[in-house]
């Protein structure tokens, strides 16, 4: 059997074969979850990281023993892995977006005047805050349980009604350019705040906000992760398999 090449492999299956080279795609800025369709010689390129030293770090890391991973995601029925991420990530959104939005305008109205990117930041939390609300919503409300639907069906041998926005691959290129929106404005906060760096002068709250943008950060990209490149794709193989070709086409 042919070896596909490291830099052949796109990003997002990279990271869903081990998600420890999340880190590695992190550290040298390229976006493992909504940009990753690319190939990992594409993220590079467009990046202007060394292709040859990101792959032997990636190597490095792949001969390093690391134990039992604590989730093997793509052994994960589609089902369980959609109320996985409903019970873990979107409940931390939940949880912890009003609390940064508290901790945002309180820093924006103490110290916008002195540091007026606190003010952008806080606006732009804000919408984002609005956008994930929405988009939770939708996932909960119709996504997630049409593909749980989807794949009882899969174990039955059955065939269920055809919804009614048609092919599956509808919602989620709704979703796919939702993430998208959020990981943007995300990148947007983090080059405002100089990679959650606050000034030598920040107050505790200035610091424990900034601390807060970047583990948010890290679960945002870890949900849509396990969205855009394991859920997704899982769920369109099982549409294919339970529904007639008239009715995907």
């Amino acid at each position: 059997m042919q070896t596909i090449p490291l830099t052949s492999m796109k990003v997002g299956d990279l990271v869903a074969e081990d998600y420890r080279r999340a880190a590695i795609f992190k550290k040298n800025g390229i976006d493992f979850c909504c940009g990753g369709g690319k190939t990992l010689q594409e993220a590079c390129k467009q990046k202007g990281v060394d292709e040859s030293e990101l792959v032997a770090d990636i190597q490095q890391l792949d001969n390093r023993p690391a134990g039992q991973p604590a989730h093997d995601f793509t052994s994960w029925s589609p089902a369980f892995l959609a109320d996985y991420i409903i019970e873990v990530h979107h409940r931390y959104v939940r949880d912890k977006m009003p609390v940064i939005l508290e901790f945002a305008q309180k820093v924006a109205r103490v110290h916008g005047h002195a540091a007026p990117e606190t003010i952008r930041i806080h606006q732009w939390l804000a919408v984002l805050a609005d956008e994930l609300n929405d988009h939770l919503g939708k996932e909960e409300r119709i996504l997630f349980p049409y593909i749980k639907l989807l794949w009882s069906y899969a174990q039955e041998n059955g065939t269920p009604e055809p919804p009614t926005f048609g092919h599956l691959q509808n919602p989620i290129h709704v979703m796919l350019n939702e993430h998208e929106s959020a990981g943007e404005i995300l990148r947007e906060v983090r080059s405002l705040s100089q990679d959650f760096q606050p000034p030598d002068w920040a107050c505790k709250t200035y610091k424990v906000l900034y601390q807060m943008l970047e583990e948010f950060e890290s679960d945002l990209h870890q949900h849509i992760h396990l969205e855009n490149n394991i859920l997704f794709p899982k769920a369109l193989e099982v549409e294919k398999s339970v529904l007639p070709p008239a009715v995907q086409s």
